[in-house]
């Protein structure tokens, strides 16, 4: 999601503060890396990537980092609360999330240390001249589980976290006013109502905020709230004063008071409006002021608990950064990056760390958690329940990430959403923050989500349930669906214009989404991940239900435009078209979103044309007319790899057969967007789902499509890669001198030629031995038998091509490179030579198969497919079969073709198949040409 977001600054050179380690060897012997955490830097992404730099641990529910201010306490100065740029603070608040678009959300319960008296309402301070500080990044430190700033105001600030907690310590100057206050109605885009009490006698303040309103400036619908924090910090120095602030008025010596900033009447909190407390400490003890802070979504009592649990009186502020660092060093220790430079480590863990941060966990130590109905329920013992999903973003990759390396937390997420769903009145919401439904973005992702975490293995959940759920959910239309509240952004339905989805088979132009082209691709793909759960949980008309709803995209391809994906009206004609406006699409255009078939990679390009023309487009997508990479800014016509529409496409080479141009294209992308910069993410990092991308893509893996587990593969980018998955299972990846391009690969000691692993290997680990070379092979990964799997609703040919290098004879050849054995060598990847010619008066072609063959389906590559001109396709032909090569029997009689790449279905038993050519072409051509003839 890129809402609200400014234009990228590309990486810049320098390496930050924070985040250094001694370089690794680049060469055999790889050394291991003991101490990953060492390698975060979580300054990166400041700078555009919209993340935060404070302190938590892995899935925490606490995220203590600076609130950034460029002169407004009404606006945030980047979503995360954090600008590189903009060097003052106004306080360290407890709650945050990394990446997001919009003006931000949560930023709870800002805490700033302030030196000298308070003699006015912080509330009344608007521009932030008052009480914030400046600071210089050159005394700033930011890592996992740790994060430390000093103030020009001469405190030296440090944080770091439990799950449930943070400790803080905060060293004043010496004979300073040592004042803390805490701004609880400042949450980042404002809160409803707030409450703070000071007691002094047990040098604790706390008190609650209650706020939401994510994205709530651009719809009225969002202009609420639905979560209430709250919070217990207990100091370990006296109080030597107290006060309270409401709105405009300071009030000393006070110890309660309430009120919210408000949402105004725009969605933005209202200047000059709040509530806070502040207290003084008495230093006659020594400079430094800790505190410990406990966090519950629940109640103060789950505070006060979560706080006695995690974070008791006396444990060390550096105890808890110990075991912050501990925690991270586990997480992110699960995988084992040898051999890289150090700015390739720090990128790839710093990477890693973002996307382990959400979903985060929301229950108490007890178990307890708000739902979606407002109403407290409990996790199952032994489980927690997850929040904030940024569903657009995370389906593609990121959960599957988390998924793979802790089954249990996955299931436990998918759980999270079920319980979610079932307490929203069965709505599967696409974008949850703690326990509101935001309806933010397009689609239905949870859809696709909880079904790749099955696929996975993270079945520790209802899955039946959840079935069950979203497929009433997908089948039943509600007054939400209906309606065009929230549009566009925020469109309140789970299916937006459902009821069309279910009688014309797309979402039109004039329908309730955002962007009816775009919503019907989400939807095909949400359908397909529901269609693969199903036949996981033997449902299996469910399965065959929802496999056919999936292929609705093909509806929305317009083969007349150019061959891309169009909005469409709803009496089935097509509007004005250009292939690089977004309209019909969000974050995106009609050149970007036509590639976002993931499920059916080989319907798309069959439509297109076949391999050589969907190589042609990809090509001309990733590079300006001048041959230089378009990566990002481009155009609408081009890629924008900062975005996620566009992040899947690099792999689709793999499904052309040219896994060389794919090695190539991550490659650039890994080198050139991303470095362990402020600026060194491409975009938002959407709650880790781009960073999910980095790590996939730097193993040299990709997950195939939601709802399955098959993996694509690129060359990885180190040495040597280690995934030691939750469930025991392990993966190792040898790549030696880590080149750009596959030369061979073995697969657990068998050689293979396919760019693609099975879900077995998911399952069960086993070991990728790559050699690799700095010069393109694009023979590895070519042949049309080796392509990753495509899922669709007509004839889906068996894993083998029976006819693939089988004795082939035929008339008289055009040219002597264009003979028969040149349409059954499984590729069409070599040009317009590699193809069966002829222009013998009488034309045929045939595969003699060594015996007798149940056969069910011939497929036939034809002139367009290899890149010619379509108007070369064969018209008329008859597809016969023998059994002994002279007795032939017509199975399927085919006249006026005109397709690129055609199949033919029949039943039949023999040992011979033929296609004998009645007219050559379209016109008057006189040469028949056939780039592959497929026997299945």
């Amino acid at each position: 999601m890129r809402l609200n977001r400014g234009g990228r600054v590309l990486a810049a050179v320098a390496t930050l503060v924070g985040a250094a380690a001694a370089p690794l060897a680049a060469a055999p012997p790889a050394l291991a890396v003991t101490n990953p955490a060492s390698y975060v830097n979580t300054l990166v992404g400041t700078n555009g990537g919209e993340t935060f730099p404070g302190a938590d641990t892995p899935y925490g529910m606490v995220q203590w980092s600076p609130e950034n201010t460029a002169g407004n306490q009404t606006r945030t100065v980047r979503p995360g609360g954090y600008g590189y740029n903009a060097t003052r603070v106004r306080g360290f608040s407890l709650t945050h999330m990394s990446g997001t678009g919009c003006a931000g959300g949560s930023g709870d319960i800002p805490f700033m240390p302030y030196v000298g008296a308070v003699n006015s309402s912080p509330s009344a301070d608007t521009t932030d001249a008052k009480y914030a500080s400046n600071f210089s990044h050159a005394d700033e430190t930011a890592t996992a589980g740790y994060y430390r700033v000093g103030l020009s105001s001469g405190v030296n600030s440090e944080l770091t976290a439990t799950t449930r907690t943070g400790s803080g310590r905060f060293t004043y100057p010496t004979g300073s006013t040592a004042s803390m206050l805490v701004r609880t109605s400042n949450s980042e885009v404002g809160s409803s109502a707030a409450t703070v009490n000071i007691d002094a006698a047990n040098r604790t303040i706390s008190g609650s905020v209650t706020s939401g309103n994510f994205c709530g400036y651009i719809n009225a619908v969002g202009r609420r709230s639905y979560y209430t924090l709250h919070f217990t910090a207990v100091f370990d120095k006296p109080f030597a004063s107290v006060g309270t602030w409401q709105d405009g008025t300071l009030r000393a010596g006070t110890t309660s008071a309430s009120g919210g900033t408000t949402y105004g009447t725009d969605g933005w909190p209202v200047a000059g409006r709040g509530s806070g407390g502040y207290v003084t400490f008495d230093l006659s003890q020594g400079t430094a002021v800790g505190v410990r802070v406990g966090i519950s979504y629940v109640s103060q009592a789950n505070a006060q608990a979560n706080l006695a649990a995690e974070n008791p009186a006396g444990t060390t502020f550096d105890t808890v950064r110990q075991r912050a660092t501990d925690a991270w060093n586990t997480e992110l220790g699960r995988i084992d990056a040898t051999g890289g430079t150090t700015a390739q480590l720090q990128t790839f863990y710093t990477a890693l760390y973002h996307a382990l941060l959400h979903p985060n966990v929301f229950s108490d130590t007890n178990g307890q958690y708000v739902g979606m109905d407002q109403q407290v329920h409990s996790a199952a013992s032994g489980h927690a329940q997850y929040a904030n999903f940024s569903g657009w973003d995370v389906y593609r990759g990121q959960v599957q990430l988390i998924t793979l390396l802790r089954p249990d937390v996955g299931a436990d997420i998918a759980q999270s959403l079920l319980n979610q769903a079932t307490q929203n009145g069965g709505v599967w919401d696409r974008w949850t923050h703690n326990q509101g439904g935001t309806h933010v973005m397009t689609g239905d992702p949870a859809h696709a989500a909880v079904p790749s975490i099955y696929a996975f293995g993270g079945t520790g959940f209802d899955a039946t349930g959840a079935l069950n759920s979203m497929v009433h959910a997908a089948t039943t239309v509600t007054a939400a669906d209906l309606s065009r509240d929230g549009w566009n952004v925020m469109v309140v339905g789970e299916r937006p214009s459902l009821d069309k989805w279910l009688s014309i088979n797309y979402i039109p132009a004039n329908g309730n989404a955002w962007g009816g082209a775009g919503e019907t691709l989400e939807d095909s793909v949400a359908d397909f991940g529901v269609s693969q759960l199903a036949a996981r949980l033997g449902s299996t008309a469910t399965a065959s239900q929802f496999l056919a709803r999936s292929q609705y995209w093909k509806n929305v391809y317009n083969p007349g435009n150019g061959g891309y994906i169009q909005d469409r009206n709803e009496n089935g004609t097509w509007p004005s078209f250009s292939p690089g406006s977004s309209n019909g699409f969000a974050e995106g255009s009609a050149a970007q979103y036509t590639w976002m078939i993931p499920h059916n990679v080989r319907g798309l390009f069959d439509k297109m044309g076949g391999n050589a023309t969907a190589v042609s487009r990809l090509d001309s997508f990733f590079h300006n007319s001048d041959g230089s990479w378009a990566l990002t800014g481009a155009g609408g016509t081009k890629s924008e790899m900062d975005n996620e529409p566009s992040i899947g496409v690099p792999w689709l080479y793999n499904f052309a057969g040219r896994a060389d141009k794919a090695q190539q294209t991550i490659r650039q992308v890994l080198n050139a967007l991303w470095a362990p910069t402020p600026s060194g993410i491409p975009g938002q990092d959407d709650l880790g789902a781009m960073s999910a991308w980095y790590v996939w893509s730097a193993m040299g893996m990709h997950p195939l499509t939601p709802g399955r587990a098959e993996l694509l593969l690129s060359a990885p980018l180190f040495p040597g890669v280690t995934v030691k998955r939750g469930n025991g299972k392990t993966i190792t990846i040898t790549a030696p001198g880590a080149a750009t391009y596959v030369q061979s690969l073995t697969v657990n000691g068998t050689a293979s030629t396919r760019a693609w692993l099975p879900e077995s290997f998911v399952a069960n680990g086993g070991t990728l031995a790559f050699t690799v070379g700095t010069t393109a092979n694009p023979s590895w990964g070519s042949a049309l038998a080796d392509a990753p799997p495509s899922f669709d609703t007509t004839v889906t040919p068996p894993a083998t091509n029976l006819a693939l290098n089988r004795p082939a004879t035929g008339s008289a050849a055009c040219n002597t490179n264009e003979g028969p054995a040149k349409a059954v060598n499984g590729s069409v990847s070599g040009g317009t030579s590699d193809k069966f010619c002829s222009t013998a008066a009488t034309k045929y072609l045939q595969v003699d198969l060594g015996a007798a063959t149940a056969l069910k389906s011939v497929t036939v590559r034809h002139a367009g497919a290899g890149g010619e001109s379509t108007t070369w396709n064969t018209r008329d032909f008859d597809v016969q079969v023998s059994s002994d090569g002279t007795t032939w029997t017509t199975v399927s009689q085919v006249r006026g073709n005109t397709a690129n790449v055609s199949t033919h279905t029949f039943t039949a038993t023999a040992r011979y198949v033929k296609i004998s050519i009645i007219a050559a072409e379209q016109g008057t051509g006189g040469a028949t040409r056939i780039y592959e003839f497929e026997v299945y």
